[in-house]
């Protein structure tokens, strides 16, 4: 029996739900015409860092038509990873990591990228001579901006994806296919007057709203950055070791975040003590992040990272901690030593 279009758009939605997804919503592949000169905007002005993949094939990452010219229609995927504690509370524990919610747990790439497949496949089977391609984070497809236009939600002041009945802890995923499906209205900003994520942020990484550069973001600092961290932004950094959640977690629009249904994006909770992180050697560091999104930036990144906030723990007792790392064949690690050192001591530390 074959499926009217919106017959065939409730099952798939149905089907979504069922493989985990809490919200689906299509667009067109042409649906950002906006995307590509913002894009453009945003490279030029080197607002990107050292993120040179944000500027090879732009034409695809600005244009998704032009990815995959067959494809019809973009089915946008939502899955919740709303934490069950107060993200900014370990901020307060000077001597403890700060890890970002969305990498507590299990890699969202490998979870969310299977259910994709699950639901593409559904596709397939209920449309004789369906093609599917499927993105999560990993190709030059600008998901938050699709979303928008697939009415799942709309890009804040702090640039990322957000929803009136959804929050914005989720992560994105999109089946680009062959198969003309009804699209949704595109939704729009409903921040209102509010600055709360702007006001927020550390580093002022926001030039103005809906306007990030991601050169002064923690998230990108500890992430993307590779070699040591400017000395101007290391102490604004606090005890945060891998990304940063200051601007989702004070938005107001949290009130109706959306539960977790995978629990294995919720991790324990418990963050873990910056003086053991910094005995990790690369062995230790792979072991302890195995399965996890944080094992992609390396133990050097990783260990660089923890010793700025050792740095600014104001505890002496980790000094310790920093100085076996004073002869680290990363200069990155060896240069943080340094730098905890002379904060923590008032003295200049040489190797």
């Amino acid at each position: 029996m074959t499926s009217s279009p919106s017959e065939l758009k409730s099952r798939l939605a149905a089907y979504a739900t069922e493989a985990g997804f809490v919200r689906m919503g299509i667009c067109r592949p042409d649906a950002i015409p906006h995307a590509a000169l913002s894009l453009a905007t945003f490279v030029a002005e080197g607002r990107h860092g050292q993120m040179g993949w944000m500027a090879d094939r732009m034409e695809w990452r600005g244009n998704p038509a032009a990815l995959w010219p067959e494809a019809r229609s973009v089915v946008m995927l939502a899955e919740a990873y709303s934490p069950l504690h107060d993200p900014l509370e370990v901020l307060e524990q000077r001597d403890m990591g700060a890890i970002s919610v969305y990498a507590q747990g299990r890699d969202y790439h490998d979870l969310v990228k299977k259910r994709l497949k699950t639901v593409g496949r559904w596709l397939i089977d209920a449309v004789p001579g369906a093609e599917i391609k499927v993105f999560v984070d990993t190709a030059p497809v600008m998901e938050k901006p699709l979303a928008q236009a697939a009415g799942l939600g709309w890009q804040g002041k702090h640039t990322n994806l957000l929803g009136r009945d959804l929050g914005n802890w989720v992560f994105l995923g999109a089946i680009f296919t062959t198969v003309e499906l009804e699209p949704d209205a595109p939704e729009f900003s409903h921040c209102g007057t509010c600055t709360a994520c702007l006001d927020i942020c550390p580093t002022a990484a926001f030039p103005a709203p809906y306007q990030l550069d991601a050169r002064r973001c923690i998230s990108y600092l500890t992430i993307e950055h590779k070699g040591p961290v400017p000395e101007d932004l290391r102490a604004r950094m606090g005890n945060r070791i891998y990304g940063c959640d200051d601007c989702l977690a004070i938005c107001p629009w949290n009130k109706f975040a959306v539960a977790a249904r995978e629990m294995r994006y919720l991790g324990s909770g418990e963050a873990p003590s910056l003086a053991d992180l910094a005995q990790l050697d690369d062995a230790g560091f792979r072991a302890r992040f195995s399965g996890s999104p944080i094992k992609r930036i390396g133990r050097d990144r990783f260990l660089r990272n923890v010793l700025y906030a050792i740095g600014n723990s104001g505890d002496p007792t980790l000094c310790s901690a920093a100085a076996q790392h004073l002869d680290d064949p990363d200069p990155a690690v060896s240069d943080a030593a340094r730098w905890v050192l002379a904060r923590l001591t008032g003295e200049s530390a040489h190797a």
